[in-house]
């Protein structure tokens, strides 16, 4: 919205600073996460009065019964500093940034709506409820963005050469020329990368600040390709693919990391709130959906590295469980498990951060390494 403002340029010329992605991104994060150490004291409140506190899972570590009580649905606040710093700040003429949008509000309504039945029936919705409901949610809008992105995008191979691609091609990251056009298998990869990245955050948040921060660092991994990627020379220089208007993405990636930070201000440890699944599955599609329209989706398995290894230690311990009645972990996903080998909560959060900024270290490698 604000971003209407450098229309007026020439009666007022600081206005001009509202061209810049670069500007509006920082004013995006900055704004978010205002906002979200605002709202999030008011509705700490709220949710305290109306006693919406956390259920403790009694499979979990027995350290953990402390934070019985403990008031959830934080995401509800993390939600709403997201949407309103993105409609301040991004340039709402771009499509982009509605989709994305429209992606993270509808897997926060999925994760509300379970939320909601936890609080008030003892029970969420059931997961193969849960998970149609993913499912369908996200087959619709990405039907819709496939649909939608008939100008594909451009990529320059070598010097001198660019061709364009159908955005059903995904790159393969570190590998030179290694694009793979999917057709119409796209649609059940995209929808993979989704609903995995989306649960995969939801099985993460289990520590105080672990998920959050995660997200964070992810968040700040992609602002980075979704403005390279939204620049016709910065993109031709490093051989990624060119993407019409996907700078603005920065500018929603900023308001989710801003949001983020402030969050984290309240679910550090010990957690004065925890975010429930309105915020993990709406954070995951945030970030997933990004991937999918930067086209950097393969690489989201190196970025997102912490949530890919905790769904998979989950995925291993059930599968090892049931064909052999052993279990690999000593409790899944794979944080608990450190945490009953004698780690305390604060080392493996801290930990698991360390981790994620190398794997992006290692994400950020790809621009020049192919």
């Amino acid at each position: 919205m604000l971003y209407f403002l450098y229309f007026l340029k020439d009666e007022f010329i600081l206005l001009n600073v509202f061209k810049y992605i670069t500007f509006r991104s920082f004013g995006a994060g900055v704004t978010a996460f205002l906002l979200s150490v605002f709202l999030g004291e008011k509705f700490i409140q709220f949710l305290k009065n109306r006693q919406f506190k956390e259920n403790i899972n009694e499979d979990g570590p027995q350290t953990h019964s402390v934070k019985a009580g403990t008031p959830t649905m934080g995401g509800v606040f993390i939600l709403a500093a997201i949407v309103i710093s993105s409609l301040l700040w991004a340039n709402l003429l771009t499509e982009k940034i509605w989709f994305v949008l429209l992606f993270t509000i509808s897997f926060g309504i999925i994760g509300f709506i379970d939320d909601w039945l936890k609080l008030t029936s003892g029970k969420g919705m059931r997961a193969r409820v849960k998970f149609l409901a993913q499912i369908l949610t996200g087959a619709f809008f990405l039907i819709l963005l496939v649909a939608s992105q008939n100008e594909g995008f451009s990529m320059t191979i070598r010097v001198g050469e660019v061709q364009n691609y159908p955005f059903t091609t995904i790159i393969l990251p570190y590998i030179k020329e290694a694009i793979i056009n999917l057709g119409i298998l796209y649609i059940p990869f995209s929808l993979f990368v989704l609903v995995g990245a989306s649960n995969a955050v939801n099985l993460t948040d289990g520590l105080d600040g672990l998920a959050i921060g995660s997200i964070a660092v992810a968040a700040t991994t992609y602002i980075i390709f979704a403005y390279l990627s939204g620049n016709v020379e910065f993109s031709s220089y490093l051989q990624i693919p060119y993407i019409k208007e996907a700078g603005e993405l920065a500018v929603f990636l900023s308001a989710v990391g801003g949001a983020c930070l402030g969050f984290l201000w309240y679910n550090s440890h010990p957690a004065e709130v925890f975010m429930g699944d309105v915020g993990s599955l709406s954070l995951g599609a945030a970030i997933a959906s990004t991937a999918l329209i930067i086209k950097q989706e393969v690489l989201l398995v190196i970025i997102g590295g912490i949530f890919f290894i905790e769904a998979l230690s989950v995925i291993l311990q059930v599968a090892s469980f049931k064909l052999t009645g052993k279990r690999i972990f000593k409790m899944a996903p794979l944080h608990h498990h450190f945490e009953l080998s004698g780690w305390s909560e604060s080392k493996v959060v801290i930990r698991f951060w360390i981790i994620c900024i190398v794997l992006a270290i290692i994400a950020l490698s790809s621009l020049k390494l192919r």
